[in-house]
C-alpha cells in the first residue's frame, strides 16, 4: 500500500485563494511546483484541477476539486474509480481547527471532525480509511477571537501565523516521497518530530 492519490482542499475563486480554509490547495500547488515538477490543468470529468506526476519513481495524481469545500467528495470519487485506486491509497490534505498554526499531523481513517469536506470524502468512498494530512491553522477560541468559525476558516491568516503554515506545508511535502513509497510509519515519526 502506497499514495497514489493527493487530494488538496479548499474553495475555488480568487476570493478563497488566500483563506485558511485553502491550506490544502496551498500544499498541492506547492507539491506540483516542486517536487512532482508538474501543472495542474481542468478536468471536466472530475470537476478539479488535476496532474499525473511522478514522485520517487512513482505516479501519482494530484487533485483539487473545483467544487465548493463541502462538494468535495464527487471530484474524489470520480478519479479514484476511473483509476481504480483504493480508499487507503488517497491522501487528502485540509485545513485542521485543532492544530495551531505551524503542525501539521498525519493520520489515517478516523472521524470528519466537523469538516465539511471530509464528511463528503467519506460518504464519496464509502469509508472513513484513508490518509488524512492536516495542517494546523488554530481556532478562533485559541486566539480570544468572538469570531465563528465559518468566518475565521474564510479569512486569511494572520500575518504572523502565515509564516508558521508555510513551514508545516514544508515539512509536510519532505515526508511525501516516503508516502509515495509506502514507509507510512516512517513519514509519520519524521513530520511529528519535525522542529
Amino acid at each position: 500500500m502506497a499514495i497514489r492519490l493527493i487530494v488538496g482542499l479548499g474553495n475555488p475563486g480568487p476570493e478563497y485563494e488566500q483563506t485558511r480554509h485553502n491550506a490544502g490547495f496551498w500544499l498541492v500547488d506547492n507539491l506540483a511546483n516542486g517536487i512532482a515538477r508538474c501543472q495542474l490543468a481542468r478536468e471536466t470529468r472530475f470537476n478539479a484541477l488535476a496532474a499525473r506526476a511522478a514522485i520517487g519513481g512513482h505516479e501519482i495524481w494530484l487533485l483539487e476539486p473545483q467544487t465548493f469545500m463541502n462538494r468535495s467528495g464527487g471530484s474524489v470519487g470520480a478519479l479514484v474509480r476511473f483509476y481504480k485506486i483504493a480508499a487507503d491509497e488517497v491522501l487528502v490534505v485540509h485545513d485542521e481547527l485543532d492544530l495551531a498554526p505551524g503542525i501539521a499531523r498525519l493520520k489515517k481513517g478516523g472521524s470528519s471532525g466537523g469538516h465539511n469536506g471530509l464528511k463528503d470524502i467519506t460518504a464519496a468512498l464509502g469509508t472513513q480509511d484513508y490518509w488524512r494530512l492536516r495542517l494546523g491553522i488554530g481556532h478562533p477560541r485559541t486566539q480570544a477571537s468572538q469570531q465563528n468559525v465559518a468566518d475565521y476558516v474564510l479569512h486569511r491568516p494572520r500575518k504572523e501565523e502565515q509564516p508558521l503554515l508555510d513551514e508545516a506545508i514544508s515539512s509536510s511535502i519532505e515526508i511525501i516521497p516516503m508516502l509515495c513509497d509506502g514507509k507510512f510509519e516512517a513519514a509519520t515519526m519524521k513530520l511529528h518530530t519535525a522542529k
